[in-house]
């Protein structure tokens, strides 16, 4: 079941809802949402996501009242998670450069990641076969729609915010920014990475179904790469 815009505020305030009747109104937590939900809240081009990354400082209650609501509104195990915080793009300093975005039943504070911090969490993943470099096109679009683009400096000092150094990034994620920012046809590149995107996803399935078991986070660059040079593509 998909998350939208029209969707995802009534199943926070029913998470809300829930941890306040499981811990009283005086025991506050906070969300941060990134990701796929980040990007719905805050943009227009992205109209769902399947699941909820986000940072979790709560009791942990949350977790039981996450898997109560999910239960009660037939949602996948795991809607809401905090897996993310296991890979390389989580930084504590996240919660330093979030946006407040509601608060339901006086007790749950939901924030989200936004603009160019946004933007340098997704090139520090950089996936291929997910929306991660879509989503950077998206928010640069929409950044440029609102008359704020944002410009390689601001993006540069994000990812210096949250991980030092800008040299943190692959290099395949410096590469793509920079060469997206020079490009400037936001809304053509969009379209045109969607597209690479979901030919990735299917090109892993398939490797997935004819060799399981060695397909994992390291090689799966390497392997995309591989099979497109095989069929003749760039």
């Amino acid at each position: 079941m998909p998350f939208t815009r029209e969707n995802l505020d009534q199943y926070l305030k029913e998470l809300a809802k829930e941890f306040r009747k499981r811990n009283g109104k005086f025991m506050p937590a906070e969300i941060i949402l990134i990701g796929g939900a980040a990007v719905v809240i805050n943009y227009g081009f992205r109209e769902m996501t399947y699941d909820m990354d986000a940072i979790i400082n709560a009791a942990s209650s949350m977790k039981d009242a996450i898997n109560s609501v999910g239960d009660r509104f037939g949602l996948p195990n795991g809607w809401m998670n905090a897996d993310f915080m296991n890979t390389a793009s989580y930084t504590p300093r996240i919660n330093r450069f979030s946006e407040y975005y509601k608060t339901f039943s006086n007790v749950v504070t939901f924030r989200t990641v936004t603009g160019e911090y946004l933007v340098a969490m997704k090139l520090m993943s950089g996936r291929q076969y997910k929306y991660d470099l879509s989503d950077v096109i998206g928010i640069l679009w929409e950044q440029e729609k609102k008359g704020h683009p944002l410009t390689q400096e601001q993006i540069e000092k994000a990812v210096v915010d949250l991980y030092d150094s800008y040299d943190r990034l692959p290099q395949d994620s410096r590469r793509f920014i920079e060469n997206a920012l020079a490009d400037g046809d936001y809304e053509a590149m969009h379209a045109r990475i969607r597209k690479m995107e979901a030919e990735n996803k299917d090109i892993l399935i398939e490797y997935q179904e004819e060799k399981p078991g060695v397909l994992n986070t390291d090689n799966t660059s390497s392997i995309i790469a591989a099979i497109r040079k095989r069929k003749g593509e760039q």
